[in-house]
C-alpha cells in the first residue's frame, strides 16, 4: 500500500467511477482499476462493489475513504509546509482569477515573485467565477482565485489574501468636503453607482447592510456596470457614489480623481479565496505561489 494508491482510490469513490477517476487523474481505465485492486489485495477486501449499472463502496471501503480523505489533506499540508524552504523551483502555473483579483491585485505580485522565482512561468486568465470552476473541473488550470465563497463538491477553499470595500465618491460631492469618517445612513442618501448584481464586490456590500439592518433594495442605484473600470469612471463623472475594492482605486485616488472615506458604523472586509480540485494535488510552485500571497498581499 502507497499514498498514491491511497489518493485513487479516493478520487475513484468521489467521482463514483473508474473512468471519471482515470480522467481527473490523467491516468488510463485500466492503470486506475489496477492500483485499485492491488490496494484490495493488500488488505485483502474488496473495497469497491462494481456492478453493470454503478459503483458502490463497501464497508471496507467507507471505513478507508476518512483516512483516504485525511492522507490526502496531510500530504496537501506538508507541501505548503515544505513550500517555505524551496528556492529553486520550476514549473508552469495555471490559473484563474476573477475581475478584481486578476486585473488589480495580481498584477503588482506577478513582477516581484516572479523575479524571486524565475524558473516558474505562469499562465493567468481573467474571468468569472463560474468559468474558473469549469476550467479546474475540466484540469485546464491548477486551481483559481475568486473573490467570494462558494460551495462545490468536488472543490476546497482556502482563504489566501484579505480585502476592504471603502467609500468612493468624485472629488465635488458633499460627502468629499467632510472631515473624517460618514456613517450609513448618510451615505445612503446618495444615488449610487453599482457592479451587477451577483459580482464578488456587490456581494459583500449588500451582505454588510443586511448585517446592519439596511434593505439593499433600498439604495439609490442610478446605475449597474458590469466592470470595475466603468463603475470608476461613472464615479469621476460625478454619476453617482460607490463601494469598491482599495487596491482598485489606488490609482484614480493618486490622481485626485476621487476620495476615498471611511465607513463609521460598519467595516466591508472580505477574503480571497484559492480554490482547486479536493482529490488533485498542487505542485509545490503553487504551494510557493499562493504562500508568496499571503506573505505580500497585506
Amino acid at each position: 500500500m502507497n499514498f498514491h494508491q491511497l489518493h485513487i482510490f479516493f478520487t475513484v469513490a468521489e467521482r463514483g467511477s473508474f473512468s471519471a477517476a482515470a480522467q481527473a487523474l490523467h491516468m488510463s481505465q485500466p492503470a486506475v482499476t489496477m492500483q485499485v485492486q492491488a490496494l484490495e489485495e493488500h488488505y485483502g477486501t474488496k473495497l469497491l462493489i462494481r456492478s453493470t449499472k454503478r459503483m458502490e463502496l463497501s464497508e471496507a471501503g467507507k471505513t478507508l475513504l476518512p483516512y483516504a480523505r485525511r492522507s490526502l489533506e496531510l500530504s496537501q499540508e506538508t507541501d505548503a509546509a515544505m513550500a517555505s524552504f524551496s528556492r529553486n523551483l520550476l514549473g508552469r502555473l495555471q490559473l484563474g482569477a476573477s475581475l478584481t483579483i486578476g486585473e488589480y491585485v495580481l498584477p503588482r505580485l506577478l513582477g516581484p515573485f516572479g523575479r524571486e522565482y524565475p524558473d516558474i512561468s505562469i499562465m493567468l486568465k481573467v474571468m468569472n467565477t463560474t468559468q474558473i470552476l469549469e476550467e479546474i473541473a475540466n484540469h485546464q488550470m491548477n486551481f483559481g482565485l475568486i473573490e467570494a465563497p462558494v460551495e462545490h463538491p468536488d472543490m476546497v477553499l482556502n482563504a489566501v489574501m484579505e480585502d476592504e470595500l471603502k467609500l468612493i465618491v468624485p472629488i465635488g460631492h458633499p460627502l468629499a468636503a467632510r472631515e473624517g469618517a460618514v456613517y450609513l445612513e448618510d451615505m445612503l442618501k446618495y444615488p449610487f453607482v453599482l457592479r451587477e448584481k451577483g459580482s464578488g464586490t456587490r456581494k459583500v456590500m449588500e451582505d454588510v447592510l443586511l448585517e446592519r439592518g439596511y434593505d439593499p433594495e433600498t439604495i439609490q442605484t442610478v446605475m449597474e456596470l458590469g466592470s470595475t473600470g466603468a463603475v470608476k469612471s461613472a464615479v469621476e463623472e460625478g454619476l453617482g457614489i460607490t463601494m469598491l475594492s482599495t487596491s482598485t482605486v489606488k490609482h484614480e485616488i493618486a490622481l485626485g480623481l476621487v476620495k476615498m472615506i471611511d465607513i463609521a458604523d460598519a467595516s466591508f472586509k472580505r477574503n480571497y479565496y484559492s480554490i482547486q480540485l479536493r482529490s488533485s494535488l498542487l505542485p509545490m510552485a503553487a504551494m510557493k505561489f499562493l504562500d508568496y500571497l499571503k506573505e505580500h498581499s497585506r
